[in-house]
Protein backbone atom coordinates (compact mmCIF):
# COMPACT_ATOMS: atom_id res chain seq x y z
CA UNK A 1 0.00 0.00 0.00
CA UNK A 2 1.32 3.68 -0.76
CA UNK A 3 0.68 6.25 1.00
CA UNK A 4 1.77 9.85 1.52
CA UNK A 5 5.66 11.14 1.94
CA UNK A 6 5.41 14.30 4.01
CA UNK A 7 7.85 17.40 4.13
CA UNK A 8 7.89 19.55 7.25
CA UNK A 9 11.01 21.35 6.52
CA UNK A 10 13.92 21.85 4.67
CA UNK A 11 17.80 22.13 6.13
CA UNK A 12 19.96 24.03 3.94
CA UNK A 13 23.51 23.33 4.39
CA UNK A 14 25.80 25.70 2.32
CA UNK A 15 26.60 23.55 -0.33
CA UNK A 16 24.76 21.39 -3.00
CA UNK A 17 24.12 17.23 -3.35
CA UNK A 18 23.83 15.74 -0.05
CA UNK A 19 23.93 12.53 -1.60
CA UNK A 20 24.25 9.88 1.00
CA UNK A 21 22.33 10.41 4.60
CA UNK A 22 23.39 8.35 7.55
CA UNK A 23 22.52 9.04 11.15
CA UNK A 24 24.05 8.46 14.45
CA UNK A 25 22.94 6.89 17.45
CA UNK A 26 22.43 10.59 19.17
CA UNK A 27 19.99 11.42 16.28
CA UNK A 28 22.29 13.77 14.50
CA UNK A 29 22.82 12.71 10.68
CA UNK A 30 26.35 13.53 8.59
CA UNK A 31 25.98 13.85 4.81
CA UNK A 32 28.79 14.89 2.50
CA UNK A 33 28.23 18.13 -0.42
CA UNK A 34 29.89 18.41 -3.77
CA UNK A 35 32.34 20.48 -2.80
CA UNK A 36 34.02 18.19 -0.54
CA UNK A 37 32.78 18.68 2.89
CA UNK A 38 31.57 15.96 5.73
CA UNK A 39 29.09 17.94 7.95
CA UNK A 40 27.13 17.15 11.25
CA UNK A 41 23.39 18.56 11.29
CA UNK A 42 22.23 19.14 14.99
CA UNK A 43 18.68 19.54 15.91
CA UNK A 44 17.63 18.83 12.68
CA UNK A 45 14.11 18.57 13.97
CA UNK A 46 13.92 22.32 14.69
CA UNK A 47 14.52 24.94 11.88
CA UNK A 48 15.28 27.68 15.05
CA UNK A 49 17.90 25.65 16.19
CA UNK A 50 19.13 23.39 13.57
CA UNK A 51 22.94 23.44 13.41
CA UNK A 52 25.16 22.69 10.44
CA UNK A 53 29.16 21.78 11.46
CA UNK A 54 32.21 20.99 9.08
CA UNK A 55 34.01 17.61 9.87
CA UNK A 56 35.95 17.10 7.29
CA UNK A 57 37.22 18.06 3.88
CA UNK A 58 37.76 14.89 1.89
CA UNK A 59 39.45 17.03 -1.39
CA UNK A 60 36.76 14.86 -3.54
CA UNK A 61 33.13 14.22 -4.14
CA UNK A 62 31.79 12.15 -1.04
CA UNK A 63 28.63 9.62 -1.59
CA UNK A 64 28.05 6.60 0.11
CA UNK A 65 28.65 7.24 4.05
CA UNK A 66 29.07 4.38 6.82
CA UNK A 67 29.32 5.22 10.34
CA UNK A 68 31.88 2.65 12.30
CA UNK A 69 31.50 2.01 15.87
CA UNK A 70 34.78 3.56 17.41
CA UNK A 71 33.52 7.03 15.95
CA UNK A 72 35.57 6.96 12.54
CA UNK A 73 33.60 7.11 8.99
CA UNK A 74 34.21 5.23 5.84
CA UNK A 75 33.34 7.48 2.90
CA UNK A 76 33.13 6.37 -0.72
CA UNK A 77 34.48 9.23 -2.64
CA UNK A 78 33.67 9.62 -6.39
CA UNK A 79 37.10 10.93 -7.12
CA UNK A 80 39.85 9.83 -4.45
CA UNK A 81 38.21 5.91 -3.50
CA UNK A 82 37.12 4.88 -0.38
CA UNK A 83 38.50 6.94 2.52
CA UNK A 84 38.58 6.94 6.30
CA UNK A 85 37.24 10.16 8.45
CA UNK A 86 38.66 10.35 11.93
CA UNK A 87 36.38 11.97 14.22
CA UNK A 88 38.99 14.63 14.33
CA UNK A 89 38.78 15.31 11.03
CA UNK A 90 41.61 13.48 9.65
CA UNK A 91 41.19 11.74 6.10
CA UNK A 92 42.94 8.34 4.87
CA UNK A 93 43.17 6.77 1.70
CA UNK A 94 42.12 3.15 2.47
CA UNK A 95 41.91 1.61 -1.38
CA UNK A 96 42.03 3.83 -4.62
CA UNK A 97 42.63 0.91 -6.81
CA UNK A 98 41.54 -2.38 -7.74
CA UNK A 99 43.54 -4.76 -9.74
CA UNK A 100 45.36 -2.35 -11.17
CA UNK A 101 42.40 -0.16 -11.96
CA UNK A 102 42.12 3.58 -10.45
CA UNK A 103 39.25 3.59 -7.89
CA UNK A 104 36.60 5.74 -9.37
CA UNK A 105 32.73 6.27 -8.92
CA UNK A 106 32.46 4.24 -5.90
CA UNK A 107 29.43 4.56 -4.22
CA UNK A 108 28.33 3.07 -1.01
CA UNK A 109 30.11 0.98 1.72
CA UNK A 110 29.23 -1.22 4.90
CA UNK A 111 31.04 -2.60 7.40
CA UNK A 112 30.42 -5.94 9.17
CA UNK A 113 30.92 -6.13 12.68
CA UNK A 114 34.44 -8.49 11.90
CA UNK A 115 35.94 -5.72 10.10
CA UNK A 116 35.37 -6.56 6.29
CA UNK A 117 34.10 -3.55 4.15
CA UNK A 118 32.16 -4.22 1.40
CA UNK A 119 31.31 -1.30 -1.38
CA UNK A 120 30.34 -0.60 -4.93
CA UNK A 121 31.01 0.94 -7.39
CA UNK A 122 28.58 2.31 -9.53
CA UNK A 123 30.48 2.18 -13.62
CA UNK A 124 33.71 1.35 -14.82
CA UNK A 125 32.58 3.78 -17.83
CA UNK A 126 31.07 7.15 -16.97
CA UNK A 127 32.31 9.14 -14.39
CA UNK A 128 29.92 10.82 -11.54
CA UNK A 129 29.21 13.73 -13.33
CA UNK A 130 27.87 11.87 -16.40
CA UNK A 131 25.88 9.15 -14.26
CA UNK A 132 23.03 9.34 -16.63
CA UNK A 133 25.10 8.51 -19.72
CA UNK A 134 25.70 4.75 -18.16
CA UNK A 135 21.92 4.54 -16.84
CA UNK A 136 20.98 5.24 -20.78
CA UNK A 137 23.63 2.87 -22.52
CA UNK A 138 22.73 0.34 -19.47
CA UNK A 139 26.82 -0.89 -19.06
CA UNK A 140 26.78 -3.53 -16.70
CA UNK A 141 29.59 -2.36 -15.28
CA UNK A 142 29.08 -2.19 -11.58
CA UNK A 143 30.97 -3.78 -9.33
CA UNK A 144 30.78 -5.22 -5.96
CA UNK A 145 34.33 -5.16 -3.58
CA UNK A 146 35.26 -6.64 -0.83
CA UNK A 147 38.54 -4.93 1.30
CA UNK A 148 39.45 -7.40 4.22
CA UNK A 149 40.52 -6.14 7.64
CA UNK A 150 43.95 -4.38 8.07
CA UNK A 151 44.33 -5.05 4.05
CA UNK A 152 44.86 -2.13 1.10
CA UNK A 153 43.63 -3.91 -1.69
CA UNK A 154 39.97 -4.84 -2.27
CA UNK A 155 38.58 -7.54 -4.47
CA UNK A 156 36.29 -7.68 -7.10
CA UNK A 157 32.97 -10.99 -5.43
CA UNK A 158 30.67 -9.20 -8.33
CA UNK A 159 30.06 -7.73 -11.56
CA UNK A 160 27.70 -7.07 -13.84
CA UNK A 161 25.91 -5.30 -12.36
CA UNK A 162 23.67 -2.33 -13.71
CA UNK A 163 24.67 0.59 -12.06
CA UNK A 164 25.86 -0.57 -8.53
CA UNK A 165 24.64 1.81 -5.94
CA UNK A 166 23.28 1.54 -1.92
CA UNK A 167 24.27 -1.38 -0.47
CA UNK A 168 22.79 -2.76 3.36
CA UNK A 169 23.39 -5.70 5.20
CA UNK A 170 20.70 -8.52 6.01
CA UNK A 171 19.59 -8.65 9.66
CA UNK A 172 22.38 -11.64 10.58
CA UNK A 173 24.71 -11.03 8.56
CA UNK A 174 24.03 -13.59 6.29
CA UNK A 175 24.06 -11.81 3.04
CA UNK A 176 23.77 -7.95 1.49
CA UNK A 177 21.45 -6.22 -0.46
CA UNK A 178 22.47 -4.31 -3.39
CA UNK A 179 20.73 -1.63 -5.29
CA UNK A 180 20.93 -1.55 -9.25
CA UNK A 181 19.73 1.51 -10.01
CA UNK A 182 19.95 1.19 -13.90
CA UNK A 183 17.83 -2.29 -13.20
CA UNK A 184 15.17 -1.09 -10.71
CA UNK A 185 16.47 -3.81 -8.85
CA UNK A 186 17.69 -5.17 -5.34
CA UNK A 187 20.16 -8.03 -5.71
CA UNK A 188 20.81 -10.32 -2.98
CA UNK A 189 24.66 -11.44 -2.57
CA UNK A 190 25.16 -14.35 0.19
CA UNK A 191 28.09 -14.41 2.20
CA UNK A 192 27.43 -17.36 4.42
CA UNK A 193 25.78 -20.71 3.95
CA UNK A 194 25.69 -22.97 0.98
CA UNK A 195 24.95 -20.15 -1.76
CA UNK A 196 28.31 -17.77 -0.27
CA UNK A 197 29.67 -15.80 -2.88
CA UNK A 198 26.04 -15.99 -5.43
CA UNK A 199 23.99 -13.84 -6.23
CA UNK A 200 19.84 -13.79 -6.83
CA UNK A 201 17.10 -10.88 -7.30
CA UNK A 202 15.92 -9.64 -4.12
CA UNK A 203 13.27 -7.19 -5.04
CA UNK A 204 11.58 -5.52 -8.15
CA UNK A 205 11.23 -2.29 -7.50
CA UNK A 206 8.41 0.81 -9.38
CA UNK A 207 11.65 2.90 -9.75
CA UNK A 208 15.40 3.55 -9.31
CA UNK A 209 16.69 2.51 -6.40
CA UNK A 210 19.69 4.74 -4.62
CA UNK A 211 20.94 4.08 -1.51
CA UNK A 212 19.93 2.15 0.77
CA UNK A 213 20.32 2.45 4.79
CA UNK A 214 19.68 -0.53 7.54
CA UNK A 215 17.18 0.51 10.40
CA UNK A 216 19.08 -0.99 13.29
CA UNK A 217 19.36 -4.97 13.43
CA UNK A 218 15.84 -5.65 14.24
CA UNK A 219 14.57 -2.52 11.59
CA UNK A 220 13.90 -2.53 7.63
CA UNK A 221 16.26 -1.70 5.07
CA UNK A 222 14.77 2.12 3.98
CA UNK A 223 15.31 2.59 -0.06
CA UNK A 224 15.29 6.01 -1.64
CA UNK A 225 14.01 5.79 -5.11
CA UNK A 226 16.01 8.69 -7.18
CA UNK A 227 13.19 8.62 -9.90
CA UNK A 228 10.36 6.33 -11.02
CA UNK A 229 10.58 3.47 -13.77
CA UNK A 230 10.23 5.07 -17.35
CA UNK A 231 9.39 2.86 -19.49
CA UNK A 232 11.04 4.53 -22.64
CA UNK A 233 14.04 3.72 -21.34
CA UNK A 234 13.38 0.18 -20.20
CA UNK A 235 12.84 0.06 -24.07
CA UNK A 236 15.84 1.61 -25.19
CA UNK A 237 17.52 -0.66 -22.85
CA UNK A 238 16.80 -3.71 -25.07
CA UNK A 239 18.55 -2.36 -28.35
CA UNK A 240 21.90 -3.20 -29.46
CA UNK A 241 24.54 -1.85 -27.53
CA UNK A 242 25.43 0.53 -30.51
CA UNK A 243 22.25 2.56 -29.94
CA UNK A 244 22.40 2.73 -26.50
CA UNK A 245 26.10 4.69 -26.69
CA UNK A 246 24.72 7.02 -29.33
CA UNK A 247 21.83 7.61 -27.03
CA UNK A 248 24.11 8.20 -24.21
CA UNK A 249 26.29 10.45 -25.87
CA UNK A 250 23.19 12.64 -26.58
CA UNK A 251 21.85 12.09 -23.13
CA UNK A 252 25.23 13.79 -21.22
CA UNK A 253 24.87 16.58 -22.88
CA UNK A 254 21.17 17.58 -22.78
CA UNK A 255 19.79 19.83 -19.96
CA UNK A 256 18.63 17.75 -16.58
CA UNK A 257 16.07 18.74 -14.18
CA UNK A 258 14.60 15.74 -11.66
CA UNK A 259 10.72 14.83 -12.10
CA UNK A 260 8.37 16.18 -9.17
CA UNK A 261 7.49 12.53 -7.88
CA UNK A 262 9.52 11.46 -5.09
CA UNK A 263 9.21 8.35 -3.02
CA UNK A 264 11.00 5.87 -0.31
CA UNK A 265 10.34 2.46 0.46
CA UNK A 266 11.20 0.23 3.53
CA UNK A 267 11.74 -3.59 3.19
CA UNK A 268 11.54 -6.63 5.38
CA UNK A 269 15.04 -8.89 4.89
CA UNK A 270 12.51 -11.22 2.89
CA UNK A 271 12.17 -8.54 0.22
CA UNK A 272 8.50 -7.45 1.07
CA UNK A 273 7.68 -4.24 1.32
CA UNK A 274 7.01 -2.65 4.79
CA UNK A 275 6.33 1.05 3.77
CA UNK A 276 5.97 2.81 0.38
CA UNK A 277 6.03 6.35 0.48
CA UNK A 278 5.37 8.93 -1.91
CA UNK A 279 4.74 12.67 -2.65
CA UNK A 280 3.89 14.35 -6.30
CA UNK A 281 4.86 17.76 -7.37
CA UNK A 282 7.66 18.06 -4.68
CA UNK A 283 9.60 20.95 -4.48
CA UNK A 284 12.20 18.67 -2.94
CA UNK A 285 13.81 16.75 -6.00
CA UNK A 286 15.87 13.40 -6.55
CA UNK A 287 15.85 11.48 -3.80
CA UNK A 288 19.09 9.67 -3.77
CA UNK A 289 18.74 8.62 0.46
CA UNK A 290 16.73 8.68 3.30
CA UNK A 291 17.44 7.58 6.80
CA UNK A 292 15.17 7.63 10.54
CA UNK A 293 16.68 10.27 12.78
CA UNK A 294 14.87 10.19 15.97
CA UNK A 295 11.14 10.63 15.08
CA UNK A 296 11.66 11.99 11.87
CA UNK A 297 12.54 10.51 8.55
CA UNK A 298 15.47 12.34 6.56
CA UNK A 299 16.33 12.59 2.93
CA UNK A 300 19.60 13.44 0.67
CA UNK A 301 19.15 14.58 -2.51
CA UNK A 302 22.37 14.60 -4.80
CA UNK A 303 20.40 17.65 -6.76
CA UNK A 304 19.65 19.83 -3.50
CA UNK A 305 21.38 22.25 -1.79
CA UNK A 306 19.90 20.71 1.45
CA UNK A 307 18.06 17.88 3.14
CA UNK A 308 14.62 17.14 3.57
CA UNK A 309 13.02 16.18 7.36
CA UNK A 310 9.80 14.17 6.94
CA UNK A 311 7.00 12.67 9.40
CA UNK A 312 7.69 9.01 10.41
CA UNK A 313 5.54 6.82 8.81
CA UNK A 314 3.25 4.80 11.64
CA UNK A 315 4.77 1.39 12.21
CA UNK A 316 2.48 -1.16 9.98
Amino acid sequence: MTTALVPLHCVALGGRGPEDVVADPEGRVLTGTEDGRILRIRHLADPDTVRVETLAETGGRPLGLELLPDGGLLVCDAERGLLRVEPGGGVTVLADAVAGERLRFCSNVVSLDDGTVYFTVSSRRHPLHQWIGDIVEHTGTGRLLRLAPGSGTPEVLLEGLQFANGLAPSADGSFLVIAETGACRLTRYHLTGPRAGQAEPFADLPGMPDNLWREGPDGPIWVALAGPRVPPLDLLHRARPAVRRTAARVAVHAPFRPGGTIGVMALDDQGGTVHHLTRRRSAFRMVTSVCRAGRHLVLGSLWEPGIAVCVLPAAP
